[in-house]
């Protein structure tokens, strides 16, 4: 099998494990013509601020940036749902023009009067950053007229990728947080930061949580209220997945309201177990930590058997993970491992020096460590590798498919739950239906295998 070759210029942001010392160029713009797999920075806002599912959403742009971000999550609601619907002031060439803000105006008005929000979110696209639209002064004004917290995301395309869209969004959120009352709050209390609520994940997350004896302040964001984002400042621990999306905002909690935070991840038997035991450490109850220690073994008695047939399956076939957020590919990694199979490739879109430098730890030698990588990169990795399941979002789905490789789906538009015990084996029968599956024996990579056989 040849080796993948990359462009001069991405070099540095693609590392063979054990070939030479790590070092990786990472957490920089996107080179111009690569075709990157990342989205826009208003993409990066709208994801973390969708679920919210009281608030009024509205895109003020053309109205293709809110087709292209329209029930961008599989971000389910117990209550409301007006985050589905996707508002747009649809802005035209007069707009462009003349300037947007009467018209930006007169949608919240219509809006707000209509659906009765509590709270609206106004983003920014990259026309209305050309154009100087002040979004600000038109917000403070609805705000004011309407009695409600009215939320300008500056979220124009111009800073780089969708980190600083999670940055905008951050910000916006952290206008919120503060505003609430916080009596009665427990002293085992925490925010739940980074889960986005994909298929209902968020209610498992929580019942986990409660039946260890923690109180859940506010989801952030998934199934999220405004009320409990206002009085998110009363929990006594900042709980955050998915840590390129809501880090900012735990660090400005920290830093204005003094609620220190801990990384979690909720894929996978070992992290998930690892995120109860770690808020029961903080807390430093042995109640706690006993109640904890008791769910993981229920949890892990009703799983593990169910795991064996998927297994004795799997043993040794070949993984690549390409995510957003580098923190969701440690816990793939060692669920990959739970199942007997080999990760081969591993990227994110986002990922900083520390999130590769623990990635290089954890892989095996040979490993393809990749930064923001491209459609043909990939590729060329797939079939440099061998590979039998490709994880990723949306835009990778089509390379794999192309390529005749098994696909999990592992973005936020799925529908399938796969974080926490229930998760796992979610997530073992899905890669095993899909690498086991006939139809891969009839594609021109598998069918030359198998005649050669």
């Amino acid at each position: 099998m040849s080796t993948a070759t990359v462009l001069d210029e991405r070099k540095g942001q693609v590392v063979r494990k054990g070939a030479a010392p790590f070092e990786i160029d990472c957490n920089k713009d996107s080179l111009a013509g690569a075709v990157s797999q990342r989205a826009c920075v208003f993409c990066g806002s709208r994801v973390v601020l969708y679920p919210i599912a009281d608030a009024l959403h509205l895109v003020h742009g053309p109205i293709g940036c809110a087709v292209y971000t329209w029930d961008i999550r599989g971000a389910l609601s117990s209550g409301p749902e007006i985050h589905r619907l996707s508002f747009s002031t649809d802005l035209q060439e007069m707009d462009v023009i003349f300037g947007g803000e009467k018209k930006l105006e007169a949608a919240l008005d219509e809006l707000i009067d209509r659906h009765k929000p509590n709270a609206a979110f106004v983003y920014s696209t990259c026309i209305v950053g050309i154009i100087g639209d002040d979004l600000e002064a038109v917000c403070k004004k609805v705000s004011k007229a309407k009695g409600i917290p009215v939320l300008p995301v500056q979220s124009e395309g111009f800073k780089g990728n969708k980190r600083a869209g999670y940055e905008a969004a951050c910000n916006a959120l952290s206008s919120l947080v503060g505003t609430g009352d916080t009596a009665g709050i427990s002293k085992y209390s925490i925010n739940i930061l980074g889960d986005f609520n994909l298929a209902g994940e968020i209610w498992l997350i929580r019942e986990y949580y409660e039946r260890i004896g923690i109180e859940i302040v506010a989801n952030i964001t998934g199934d999220g209220r405004v009320a409990d984002i206002q009085r998110a400042h009363g929990a006594s621990l900042n709980v955050v997945q998915c840590s390129g999306a809501t880090m900012e905002l735990a660090n400005i909690m920290k830093e204005k309201y003094g609620i220190p935070s801990i990384r979690v991840s909720y894929s996978g038997v070992d992290d998930m177990a690892e995120s109860l035991y770690s808020v029961a450490r903080h807390f430093d109850d042995p109640e706690l930590m006993e109640k904890a220690k008791s769910l993981v073994r229920e949890e892990l008695g009703a799983l593990l058997p169910d795991l064996k047939k998927y297994r004795e399956a799997l043993k040794g076939k070949k993984a690549a993970i390409y995510v957003g957020g580098a923190f969701k590919a440690f816990s793939l990694i060692k669920a990959f491992r739970m199942l007997d199979m080999e990760v081969v490739m591993v990227g994110s879109q986002t990922g900083t020096t520390a999130d590769y430098e623990e990635l290089e730890q954890v892989t095996d030698d040979g490993t393809i460590i990749v930064d923001d990588a491209n459609p043909l990169e990939l590729s060329a990795f797939i079939k440099e590798k061998d590979v039998d399941v490709f994880v990723g979002g949306v835009k990778e789905r089509p390379i794999a498919y192309k390529l005749g490789v098994a696909f999990c789906d592992h973005n936020h538009e799925r529908k399938e739950i796969l974080a926490g015990f229930t998760g796992m084996l979610n997530f073992a029968h899905e890669v095993y239906i899909s690498v086991t599956s006939p139809v891969w024996k009839f594609v021109p990579r598998r069918a030359s295998e198998e005649s050669a056989s």
